[in-house]
């Protein structure tokens, strides 16, 4: 069975892309006011006037198909500099670049690191923290954002 968050991606990616946006990735957090994030990308950037023609068109949606049982709040906004990372496809577009990256578990006693992406190959992402390479497949990543470039 899929997740709601696969769930809800299978749902919105079309609206989202007939509006013009990519889907970049969802996000849902449970608590006590739970949040449903979509971040959204365009080629020429996102204004606040595209988060709310995406938000219009994705209330649509969520309002139809009704797949969030709880009350929750709607966050539609562009990834930001500090871009999360959801697929294997978002790695290969940033290769060189470093991430923040959380792990499901520890991999060579590494859970929690900062690192430069360096390559991907089928499922495993390398990354090289220092001198040494961590490969590491994209099914134990948990969380993954870029570090922001300040020059």
């Amino acid at each position: 069975m899929a997740t709601l968050v696969e769930r809800l991606t299978d749902m919105l990616e079309p609206a989202v892309s007939a509006a013009g946006y990519e889907l970049v990735g969802i996000e849902f957090v449970r608590a006590k006011t739970s949040i449903l994030r979509v971040y959204i990308d365009h080629e020429n950037g996102i204004s606040v006037d595209d988060c709310a023609d995406v938000s219009h068109q994705v209330s649509a949606v969520l309002d139809v198909e009704d797949p969030i049982s709880t009350e929750y709040t709607l966050e539609v906004s562009s990834p930001g500099m500090d871009r999360p990372l959801f697929n294997i496809h978002h790695f290969e577009r940033f290769i060189g670049e470093e991430a923040s990256v959380q792990l499901t578990v520890a991999i060579e006693n590494k859970r929690n690191f900062k690192a430069v992406i360096t390559a991907v190959e089928g499922d495993k992402i390398t990354f090289t923290l220092g001198n040494e390479s961590l490969n590491v497949p994209v099914s134990a990543v948990k969380k993954a954002n870029l570090v922001p470039k300040f020059d």
